[in-house]
Parts: structure tokens; sequence; C-alpha cells
């Protein structure tokens, strides 16, 4: 490898080495607003947290899967599947790392573009000359070698706008990629626990079956017996089938949910299943915060507010249309007509050039560029506030929900234990002949709709906890 020494400046390129030092100096005078997160309402508690006392530690929800707080192994399991298996967790994983991508290129825009060119050719010219025509023409050859760069300074904060935007969007992506998952876990907790629910609820509709047939039987006798009227049978019969009905009705139920079970943890329903298991109804007690922290915990919220970021360094991007754009220009090589003469310090050439562009007249276009972007950042403004205030109402919602379902919970126990308490004494009643089968009927479909009643404020509890974990948040924790 052959060593050159260093040649001092030439004084006519001192000229483009001043203006390329001035492009460096001016280099970070960024156009365009700072950003600064909206303001947000000012709310120092939820309202419908008042006397609200959680038992689980206030940072049970750091410290691991929140679903685990349900306590069932399946779920877990599920709840694992879904963080690898589910599609629409993919996309977002996919999203977020095109994201990451993109703030790759961003930055590298900053730095220099450096290209290697070669060639060789060989070319045959003809001449009218005696001398020539003797030969036929001259034939030779060229050979090239240069290595050039290219680089534009970020004067007016252009490009470094494209980063900060392009890393802001990366941001929104990680954002994403969390409420993605959140909403898948979310979805698959209420549709796991629905299904343990509908299975109590079919234990509950066959333990009554079982009585309805009981009582089906003891009509049919009182009717061979003739002390009772064939109405009676046909009543009971009706319960019977009505009862029957309901439960095939479950069975549909259940089958729909075990498929969009499925769906979530990334298989075909037709390879999946989950057998009946006994419901386990935990509520867990689900630690609320102030409400700051949530605008920390929400990953919507976060996506939203580094939607603002991304508008705000478009209006900056936007505004450095109106200076003029200084790409700087370098190259050195060399160029012969044999190999052997290529490297030979008489045959480099170099060059560097600096080119200013502005564009002076484009109909206003400039301007609706910057306006069209301060719209585009009100907007994200708005939709980040908006954001913030449906957080604040689904906490509330789901608080004041919580408190109310626990008090109906107490009430349809009472009212399942009272019914239960009439339906045995009516049909006590009936066999010694003191009541019509009538009341019997009204007393057993009473005592059945407040068992069910009571299974599903059990269950609304449940789902209501998870509905509240995910207002919070779930497990997301700022900086991502």
């Amino acid at each position: 490898m052959s060593e050159y020494s260093m040649q001092p400046i030439p004084a006519s390129s001192r000229p483009i080495f001043t203006a390329a030092l001035l492009a460096l100096l001016l280099a970070g005078c960024a156009v365009g607003p700072d950003y600064q997160r909206p303001a947000t309402p000012d709310v120092s508690a939820f309202k419908e947290a008042e006397g609200w006392v959680a038992a689980a530690p206030a940072d049970a929800l750091e410290r691991g899967p929140w679903w685990s707080l349900f306590g069932d192994p399946v779920l877990d399991g599920l709840a694992a599947r879904v963080e690898v298996s589910n599609q629409n967790v993919a996309a977002a994983v996919a999203a977020y790392a095109q994201a990451r991508a993109v703030v790759r290129e961003q930055r590298a825009s900053l730095f220099p573009t450096v290209t290697l060119d070669g060639g060789a050719n060989r070319s045959h010219s003809s001449s009218s000359s005696a001398s020539a025509s003797s030969s036929g023409g001259r034939t030779g050859n060229s050979y090239q070698l240069s290595i050039g760069a290219s680089w534009e300074p970020d004067v007016w904060g252009r490009l470094g706008r494209a980063v900060e935007s392009s890393a802001a969007s990366a941001q929104a992506s990680a954002a994403d990629l969390a409420s993605a998952r959140l909403s898948a876990q979310g979805e698959l907790a209420i549709n796991y626990l629905t299904l343990r629910q509908t299975d109590a609820q079919k234990a509950l509709l066959e333990s009554t079956l079982a009585g309805y047939q009981r009582s089906l039987e003891i009509t049919q006798n009182r009717y061979s017996a003739g002390i009772a009227a064939k109405t009676d049978v046909l009543q009971a019969q009706t319960q019977l089938a009505n009862a029957q009905a309901d439960d095939a009705g479950l069975f549909r139920q259940r089958a729909q949910l075990e498929h969009a079970i499925a769906v979530l943890v990334g298989q075909a329903p037709g390879n999946f299943s989950l057998p009946p298991a006994d419901w386990k109804p935990v509520v867990p007690e689900v630690p609320v915060g102030v409400p700051s922290t949530l605008l920390q915990r929400r990953p919507d919220i976060a996506s939203a507010e580094r939607g603002v970021a991304v508008a705000n360094e478009q209006i900056g991007i936007a505004r450095a249309a109106y200076y003029p754009s200084l790409p700087l220009g370098a190259s050195y090589g060399f160029g012969a007509s044999r190999v052997a003469e290529l490297f030979s310090a008489s045959s480099s050439v170099w060059s560097l050039g600096l080119s200013a562009a502005q564009t002076l007249f484009n109909a206003g276009a400039t301007r609706a560029r910057v306006e069209g972007s301060e719209a585009a950042h009100a907007q994200a403004v708005a939709r980040y506030r908006q954001t913030v205030l449906t957080a604040f109402q689904g906490v509330e919602d789901q608080l004041a929900a919580t408190r109310v379902l626990l008090a109906q919970q107490d009430l349809r126990r009472q009212a399942s234990e009272a019914a239960d308490q009439v339906e045995q004494q009516v049909l006590n009643r009936y066999r010694s002949g003191q009541v019509s089968y009538t009341e019997v009927i009204t007393a057993q479909a009473t005592a059945l709709n407040a068992r069910r009643a009571l299974v599903q404020a059990m269950a609304d509890r449940q789902t209501t906890a998870v509905a509240l974990i995910q207002s919070l948040g779930g497990g997301w924790q700022a900086g991502m």
C-alpha cells in the first residue's frame, strides 16, 4: 500500500473550506418549537376510590404477571402463551422492530455517506489521417478508482428532528406493543374466567335438573295414584325441558369461549380444548394509586403522548424548508491508462465542493405544510387529552362497579339462601297436598334464578377486577 504525504490546501480551495466550517458552526441551530408535554386535568384522587382499602401490597402489580393474582395455574399457562403465540401481539412486535429500524435509518442521515467507485474502459477511435488509417485507428485503456464522501450538515435541525420524531414513534410503538399485550391478556383472562363461570353454571343447572327429574317422578306417581292432576305432570315436564334447553345454551356459550381462547393463544380451535374444571371465584384486591401514576402506567396514554412528540418534531421539519440546504461533497481518486500507473501521485484527482439550494417560490406550499403540521400537532394534543380523560373514566367506572358488585353479591347470597328454603318448604307442602304444583314450579324457578344470579355476581366481580387492572395499565412501566 502506497503512502501519501498531506499537501497544503491550495489558496483557491480555502473559500470552500471556510464555507464548510461555517456550515459546521451553524449546525444545531434547530428551528421549530421545543417539545413540552401537554397539560392534563389535575386530579388528586379518584372519586370512586373513597374509602378504598386494598389488601394487596401497593406494588403487587409490578412484581409479576397480574393474572397470577387469580390463583389459577391453567390461566397462568394460557397467559404465558399469549406472549409468544398471539398474532396481534406478534404484529405489534414486528411494528416495534420496524420503528426501531427507522430510528437507526434516520440517525444514519446525520453522518457522511462514503462511496467507493471504480471502473475500467477499453475504447477505440478511428482517424482519417494517413498514419492512423494504416493501423485502423487508435485503441486505448483507461482505469479509474475514487473514494467519495457527501454530507449535509444539519444546519437547521431538520435531520435531528427527524431522528427525534422517529425515536418518539418507536417509543409509541413500544407502548402500542404493551397495549396489545395487555388487551390480549385481559381478553384471555375474561374469556377464561367466563368459561369457568359457565362450567359452574352448568354444574348448578345439572344439579337442578336432577331435582326437576325427581319432581317429575313424584308428580307422575301422584298422578298415577289419582291424587294429582294431569296438568301437574305437564308443568313438571315443561319445567324440565326448559332447564335442559338452558343447559344446551350453556354448552354453546362454553364452546364459543373455548374457540376464542384458542385464537388468543395462537391455535386453531379444532386443535384446542379445555376440559371442565372447578371454578375458583377468587377476586383479588387491586391496589389503586393516585391518578398521576395512571399517566405513567397506561400504555395507550404513553402512546398518545409520544404521538404529540412526533407531531411537534414534524413542525420543525416543515419549518426547516424555509432555509437553504448546504450539502458538502468530496472525492479523491486516481485515473490512468495502465493499471501499473493507477496509484501514482501524478494520476491522482481530488475535489471538494459546497452547494446551496433555496426554494424561492412554490406558491405557498411550504407555509401550507407548516400550517398542516401545526394542525396535526393540535389534533395529537386533543387526542392525548381525550385518552387521559377516557382513562380516568375507565378507572372510576370499574371502581364504582367493584364496590356495587361486592354489595350485590352479599344480597344475591341472601336471596339464594332464602329461595332455597322456600323451595324446600313448598315442595314438602305439595307432598302433603297443601298447595298446588304451580306454587312448586314458581318456587323452584325462583330458587334456580337466585342461584344463577349469585354465580353471575361472583363472576362479574372477577371480570370487573380484570377490567380494573387493565384500566390501571396492568404491569406497564414508563420507560419500557
